[in-house]
């Protein structure tokens, strides 16, 4: 039984502290306990808010960021989640590369637990598109929030 789950991208500042947002106000709402974090391959944001082009589009859709702060992905996390997922294939073998010998902690991409064509969460950072980005993860967080209850 999965308890809990940690949302990953590049700098922790855009799509997975908005995986992690949108995932606990549903799993919230659902009465779920699920301990949930999010953090960055990269280190470049550590401490540092999620973006606030991010934090406007997520709080139009009703999700409050305000209060998360970037982290950076470390071995650790493979012991202390029971399902990693990341925005983009980039992200998974990035994570990979730091998997300690033995463990078999599932690390899957995010995206599709949304059921669309569309596997990778997009960017936003630079091309734009944050309030399309939100609506893909709350159909993902949707999905997942099912096949978890």
């Amino acid at each position: 039984m999965v308890q809990s789950v940690l949302f990953v991208c590049l700098g922790n500042i855009c799509r997975s502290p908005t995986a992690h947002g949108v995932m606990l106000a549903l799993a919230e709402r659902a009465g779920l306990p699920l301990r949930i974090d999010s953090a960055g391959t990269g280190a470049w944001h550590i401490g540092n808010p999620p973006d606030r082009r991010m934090q406007a589009a997520a709080r139009a859709q009703g999700y409050d960021l305000s209060g998360l702060r970037a982290r950076q992905f470390c071995e650790q996390d493979f012991a202390d989640f029971d399902l990693i997922l990341g925005m983009d294939r980039s992200n998974i073998a990035n994570m990979e590369r730091l998997r300690p010998a033995g463990n078999d902690t599932p690390l899957r991409l995010f995206l599709p637990y949304g059921g669309g064509a569309i596997e990778e969460v997009p960017d936003p950072y630079y091309e734009g598109g944050f309030d399309g980005v939100v609506t893909m993860i709350e159909e993902a967080a949707k999905g997942l929030l099912d096949q978890l209850q």
